[in-house]
């Protein structure tokens, strides 16, 4: 028997072992809530399995939330799209009739579907142009709006004001690392000298913001991580632990 089937059998094994453990003792309710919480619990654990290595638990924990999730897609689609926005608007108009504008969209929808028939694949490129063209549309202002205008409004805040104090101050960081980073990407210049020094502080710039976006990321992913913990630990082995 190989090394990853004792793993296998072993981790089942410890596994069936504490729940049965847990409901003798009463820790764990013998119902259908105790039911889903030792399920959760198996899951979470078969997808932390994949640390020591690619196994059939991970494989089959990984396949069941991706088919749940599908399912899960599906009925929403279905209930908040095509009945509320397609079906009922149709043929439950009510006093106003069937609203018979609402087959263009659905045309271009289903248009979608003829990338699975070969000859038909350029009546998709129609629906996926109508897509991209609206999506580029309302998305390009906004972005304009939350990341471009945003940015360069303080950089033109003036540097000093009646009231010098940490607002100057942040003014000038700002600026400096706007003047600098613009600098490092000016890659007409050739960066020796007073621009190499300049060009230096970019990076240093640079540096600090990926670092805080890669640290908010890790943190966000840790949250996550310790909610699973604090699930197996509270809700499952009903531990309490001091640690969160």
């Amino acid at each position: 028997m190989s090394r990853d089937s004792l793993f296998l059998l072993g981790f089942v094994a410890l596994f069936a072992v504490v729940n049965v453990a847990l409901i003798g003792t009463g820790r764990l309710a013998a119902d259908w809530a105790g039911f889903g919480t030792i399920l959760a619990a198996g899951l979470t654990l078969a997808l932390y399995s994949f640390l020591y290595r690619d196994n059939p638990l991970f494989k089959l924990a990984e396949h069941l939330y991706v088919g749940v999730v599908a399912a899960y897609e599906l009925t929403q689609v279905w209930y908040q799209n095509i009945l509320a926005d397609v079906i009922n608007p149709l043929f439950r108009g009510g006093d106003e009739g069937p609203r018979w504008v609402v087959l263009i969209p659905t045309a271009l929808g289903l248009m979608l579907f003829t990338r699975l028939i070969h000859k038909g694949v350029w009546l998709s490129r129609l629906s996926f142009a109508f897509i991209v063209g609206l999506g580029a549309g309302l998305a390009i202002p906004r972005r304009i709006s939350s990341f471009v205008l945003q940015q360069i409004e303080p950089s033109l805040r003036p540097l000093w004001t009646d009231s010098i104090g940490w607002g100057t101050l942040d003014t000038v960081v700002i600026l400096v690392g706007v003047v600098s980073v613009l600098v490092y990407f000016s890659f007409s210049l050739e960066h020796t000298g007073a621009v190499g020094r300049v060009s230096t502080v970019g990076i240093w710039f640079l540096m600090v913001s990926f670092g805080a976006s890669f640290g908010y990321t890790v943190m966000a992913r840790l949250s996550l991580l310790i909610g699973r913990v604090t699930f197996l630990m509270e809700d499952w082995l009903t531990l309490n632990p001091p640690l969160f």
